[in-house]
């Protein structure tokens, strides 16, 4: 009998991931606010990281669009125009997420100011996250199995939807909760008066501001994204369950790193960092789950 796997990784994985994120915000209920006082301090390495570390995750929808463009390939020369039109949508989205959350960082880099600055500095910022990630789909369609076009369209199509899915729902939650930053409170007289519970929510407080939306992270919506890549290994030619599993462990790595450094730059409590994790997680599992069902 074949082993039980979720995101072609054993499904021991799965509750492991699901169990250290419950043990997080456990933990995050009763010393959130201790344990930003100990972590929170903001370096330019942290920044660095919190600017560029998000291309890694954005890196799998080019990747999605690779498996998209070569499942649809396969299928026939009528799916040839839906094959390009989805990878290049893979591609946008990387670029767009990119540029709408981080772009600020390029341009600032390239001396741009708006309404002052020549504008083809903020079309460089722009092509400067086209270069980065227009190589991925090239290498991607190289290193794919075609023998299965069903599970590579199942799964590209799951890593888009999903990352979709998981950026509104947390967008959503973030207004639900309306919970104030520690980089906001630490600004404060008394910071610990204006400091709230993850339970303690008033809906709707935050609207614009973003000094009120700490829950959950945004960005560990974006870190994990990563949980995605051994259905990606899944896929390749030389694929195994070894090296689905190191990939699991990387990614691993790198949301714990991510979750880190939320904490260290003073933009997010523990129980933000988990609850933004599982939520992601979960919602990659489900749909990928479902998609590739489908699809066998």
């Amino acid at each position: 009998m074949k082993n039980k796997t979720i995101m072609a990784v054993p499904i021991s994985g799965f509750f492991a991931v699901i169990a250290v994120c419950f043990i997080g915000i456990i933990i995050g209920s009763f010393c959130d606010f201790n344990i930003n006082i100990s972590l929170a301090n903001k370096t330019d390495i942290g920044s660095f990281f919190a600017t560029y570390g998000s291309y890694f995750s954005y890196a799998l929808y080019p990747a999605a669009g690779a498996c998209l463009y070569v499942g649809f390939k396969k299928k026939g020369q009528k799916y040839s125009m839906i094959a390009w039109i989805l990878l290049i949508l893979g591609c946008f989205m990387a670029v767009y997420y990119s540029n709408s959350y981080n772009g600020k960082a390029v341009r600032a880099l390239l001396g741009y100011n708006a309404g002052e600055s020549p504008q083809f500095l903020s079309v460089l910022a722009w092509l400067f996250w086209v270069v980065l990630y227009c190589w991925i789909p090239f290498v991607m369609i190289r290193v794919l199995d075609d023998a299965n076009p069903e599970k590579l369209i199942a799964v590209g199509a799951a890593i888009l939807v999903a990352g979709i899915v998981a950026d509104n729902v947390n967008l959503w939650l973030k207004q639900v909760a309306s919970r104030p930053r520690y980089k906001y409170l630490i600004t404060l007289d008394n910071p610990v008066s204006e400091f709230r519970n993850w339970w303690e929510m008033i809906p709707n407080l935050a609207g614009s501001n973003d000094n009120f939306k700490s829950w959950p992270s945004g960005n560990m919506t974006i870190a994990s994204m990563m949980f995605a890549l051994p259905l990606l290994a899944d896929l390749t030619k030389k694929r195994s369950e070894s090296r689905n599993i190191r990939c699991f462990i990387v990614a691993c790595i790198f949301v714990i790193i991510y979750g880190y450094n939320r904490i260290h730059m003073t933009n997010h409590f523990l129980s933000d960092v988990c609850f933004g994790t599982l939520i992601t997680y979960l919602i990659y599992a489900v749909v990928s789950t479902a998609f590739i069902k489908i699809a066998e």
